[in-house]
């Protein structure tokens, strides 16, 4: 994949690393064999599997990243001036269903088609491209492995020169273990060491790579940057659904309820800035609130905490990304004179799912959320833009696919009026 070296930018504050300079051709097999599969097998695994894992507590009290401490100060500048950003966002991108070279290379062709197709992206579009990619979850399958984070993580985005933040995954944080109570390893061990370091450098799990580690305060936090605010959510280890809070003492590893706090705290924070069409808020998840994929679907505990944190803190996200789901699907919620999409990309790389029972008809209503187009199975991604230029600022949400020769679906949000434009 060669690059024009116009285009690069290998240096972010703090001297941080974010693409190799010289990347090689994707690879065709794996350096390691992944056989973690096995372990589902595992005695811990099957006393445990339905138990949620404990949250890390983030270093800092107040868990944000300002995308200006991250990214250099010259694409600031071209952001801010521009009054426009756009970003990358898919989940589930991690290829491990493989254990001999005829089946990694199969599997390696969608994740490295939908990483290559990101790289495009960021040279052709250079200062006014996308500014970083928001991981919606499942890096590193299927136990989130230090040692799988080469072949599924740096080797794939090695030419990916820009920032990458990420919320785990239900696989990044799952553990297995060879006795009844003993986990091989504590939850969330390789994403914390690669995505929440102290301070950003070499990762002991990216070979020859040479992108830095991220220093994320924890694996919940918010992102500001220009005209946009995310905040992320850990939706803990379950195949569904996915929890952030006690739900009233049904997971007590949650007692504290940390997370519904910090989400009712940061709406809160933000409503005044997005009120005044300073920005745009949206909520990233891995576990969708809403899915018509049984074997991914929605969790109803999981949407009434981001509608109770919305409704405490006087202020609904302008929408929600999630992944899991190895599918697009997009939803629309309507409440409070507002139209809020709900975005399900799990599309990544990892696998393909048709929904159980096929494709549904639209519209179709899943609780309060209403699918708006039949979900489309194929491997891409999202480009999310913000545009603060004229009076009805707008949020823009685009399905590319892995080739980048289609935009699949797009939606158009007057952040103004919160009603969607197109469909």
């Amino acid at each position: 994949m060669g690059l024009d070296a116009a285009y690069r930018k290998l240096t972010g504050a703090g001297g941080r690393l974010f693409a190799d300079p010289q990347p090689v051709p994707d690879q065709v097999s794996f350096q390691i064999d992944n056989t973690s599969a096995a372990y589902y097998d595992s005695i811990y695994y099957k006393l445990h599997r339905k138990d949620l894992q404990p949250v890390p507590e983030p270093r800092v009290e107040e868990p944000r990243v300002d995308l200006a401490d991250v990214l250099e100060a010259e694409f600031m500048t071209a952001i801010t001036t521009a009054k426009k950003i756009s970003f990358h966002a898919v989940g589930d991108t991690g290829a491990a269903k493989v254990n001999s070279f005829q089946t990694a290379a199969q599997a390696l062709e969608h994740e490295a088609n939908v990483a290559d197709a990101m790289v495009r992206d960021v040279q052709v579009g250079g200062a006014a491209g996308p500014a970083f990619f928001f991981h919606l979850g499942d890096v590193v399958y299927n136990f989130g492995e230090g040692q799988y984070y080469y072949d599924q993580f740096y080797e794939p985005f090695r030419a990916y020169d820009r920032p990458i933040f990420a919320i785990p995954g239900n696989h990044d944080g799952m553990v297995f273990g060879d006795k009844p109570d003993l986990p091989q390893v504590e939850t969330l061990t390789a994403f914390l060491r690669n995505f929440c370091a102290t301070t950003p450098g070499p990762s002991p799990d990216a070979g020859s790579v040479v992108r830095s580690t991220m220093d994320q305060p924890g694996v919940y936090f918010t992102l500001d940057a220009p005209f946009v605010s995310i905040v992320g959510l850990y939706t803990n280890v379950l195949e569904s659904p996915g929890v952030i809070s006690s739900q009233s003492g049904r997971y007590p590893v949650l007692a504290g309820d940390e997370q519904l706090h910090f989400l009712e705290a940061e709406l809160a924070r933000l409503a005044p800035a997005r009120k005044a069409g300073e920005r745009a808020v949206i909520v990233a998840c891995h576990h969708p609130p809403a899915s018509v994929d049984a074997g991914h679907g929605g969790g109803s505990g999981l949407a009434r905490d981001i509608d109770n944190a919305s409704r405490a803190a006087g202020f609904w996200p302008d929408a929600v990304l999630s992944g899991h789901a190895h599918l697009y699907q997009r939803f629309t919620r309507r409440v409070d004179g507002r139209e809020i999409p709900y975005i399900v990309a799990g599309s990544g790389g990892f696998a393909a799912t048709q929904p159980i029972g096929g494709l549904p008809k639209t519209p179709v209503t899943v609780g309060e959320y209403t699918l708006d187009k039949p979900p489309i199975v194929e491997f891409g991604y999202l480009t999310v833009a913000v545009d603060m230029t004229g009076r009805d600022h707008h949020l823009t949400i685009a399905f590319h696919d892995r080739s980048n020769t289609r935009i699949h679906d797009t939606t158009h949000l007057n952040l103004r009026t919160g009603k969607i434009l197109a469909r």
